[in-house]
């Protein structure tokens, strides 16, 4: 199986993502930031992935921190 663990932390903030290529769409997504967590989830559930995600941001700031850091992670882990 095709699968990567990935992690990354800053001072704004700290990413894991676990991902399975060939996975059953099982996933987990903890940002706090429900849209993106939606958006993130259904990366997963309708590519076929197993992924999990959690992500603690300096959210009082803004959301672009945590966001542009999953993505990095997520990127990565692809």
């Amino acid at each position: 199986m095709r699968a990567a663990e990935r992690s990354r932390r800053t001072r704004e903030t700290t990413v894991e993502v676990a991902l399975a290529l060939e996975g059953s769409g099982l996933v987990e997504v903890a940002t706090g930031l429900p849209f993106f967590d939606h958006m993130v989830s259904q990366l997963g559930r309708h590519g076929g992935l197993d992924l999990t995600v959690s992500a603690k941001g300096d959210l009082e700031v803004d959301a672009h921190h945590t966001v542009e850091d999953v993505g990095i992670v997520l990127g990565e882990a692809l």
